[in-house]
C-alpha cells in the first residue's frame, strides 16, 4: 500500500492528465454530464460484478474508471464555474461529519442500527420533506424496495421479527393465486409486486441483499446452461434439438460443478 503522500500524489497526477485531454483530446473535449450519465451508469454495474465476483483485480480497475468519472465530471464543473473536485470532496467531508456526530460530536450510540436511525434524523433536519426523499427514482426496482425499506425502517415504521415477515410473504402468494384463479392480469401484476416486495423485505430480515442473491442465481443459471450448451455442441446437436429428459440429465451434471 502506498503512503498518504503517494495517494495524493497519485490523485494529483490523475486531475493533470484530465486537464490535458479536456484541452487536447477531441472525444474527451466534446464530453459533457449528459453523454457521460449512460458510460458511469455502465462502469457502475461492471463495478458490481467485480464485487460480485471478488474479483479483486477487476475491482480495483473499475474502481478507477469511476474515479477517472467523478475527476471529469468535477472538471466539467469547473468549466462551468459550478463546482471542481475540491468542492465535491469538501462537501462529502462536511456531510460525513454532519452525519456522525457519535464520532464528531456529543451523541452517544449502542450500534449501527442507532447510527441509521441518526441520519435520518439529521436529514429531515436538514430540510428534507420526506425519509424516502433520497431514494433515487431511476434506482432498479429490487433495490429500490430495500433502499425504501431501509428508510422507514430507520424511523421506526418496520417489523419487530423475521417469522412476522416471512407470514407477510405467504400471505401475498396466497393473494397472489386467488388472482391468478380469478385470472385478472392487473390485479395478478398488483399482487405479484407485493409478493416480491414482501420477499425483498424478508431478504433484508435475514441480512441479504436481494439484488446481490438474484443476480448471485443469475450467474448459477448462466454457468448451468453454458454447459449443457457445451455438451450438445460437443455431440454435434443443437440444445433445441435435446429433449426436456436429456436437458434436465445434464442439468443435473452442470449442478454438480456449482
Amino acid at each position: 500500500m502506498e503512503s498518504r503522500t503517494a495517494q495524493l500524489q497519485a490523485l494529483e497526477r490523475l486531475l493533470d492528465i484530465m486537464d490535458e485531454l479536456r484541452e487536447k483530446c477531441p472525444w474527451d473535449r466534446k464530453q459533457t454530464f449528459e453523454t457521460l450519465r449512460h458510460l458511469t451508469i455502465e462502469e457502475t454495474y461492471e463495478l458490481g460484478d467485480a464485487i460480485l465476483d471478488n474479483d479483486l483485480e477487476e475491482i480495483k480497475k473499475e474502481l478507477g474508471d469511476l474515479l477517472l468519472h467523478i475527476v471529469f465530471y468535477s472538471k466539467i464543473g469547473s468549466e462551468k464555474k459550478a463546482f471542481d473536485i475540491a468542492d465535491v470532496a469538501n462537501q462529502i467531508s462536511d456531510k460525513l461529519i454532519q452525519r456522525h456526530p457519535h464520532i464528531y460530536g456529543e451523541t452517544d450510540v449502542e450500534n449501527a442500527d442507532q447510527v441509521v436511525k441518526n441520519w435520518e434524523d439529521i436529514k429531515l433536519k436538514e430540510g428534507k420533506k420526506s425519509v424516502l426523499e433520497g431514494v433515487p427514482k431511476s434506482l432498479p426496482a429490487l433495490v429500490k424496495a430495500h433502499r425504501i425499506q431501509d428508510k422507514v425502517s430507520g424511523v421506526g415504521f418496520d417489523w419487530n421479527q423475521k417469522e412476522a415477515v416471512l407470514e407477510k410473504v405467504k400471505e401475498e402468494l396466497d393473494e397472489l393465486s386467488s388472482e391468478v384463479n380469478a385470472g385478472d392480469s392487473k390485479k395478478m401484476e398488483a399482487e405479484l409486486g407485493d409478493v416480491m416486495f414482501s420477499l425483498v423485505n424478508y431478504a433484508r430480515f435475514l441480512k441479504v441483499s436481494a439484488e446481490n442473491a438474484l443476480e448471485r442465481t443469475n450467474k448459477k443459471f448462466i454457468k448451468r446452461f453454458n454447459y449443457i450448451e457445451e455438451k450438445a455442441k460437443k455431440s454435434q446437436i443443437k440444445v433445441s434439438e435435446l429433449s426436456i429428459e436429456e436437458m434436465e440429465i445434464l442439468w443435473q451434471e452442470a449442478k454438480k460443478t456449482d
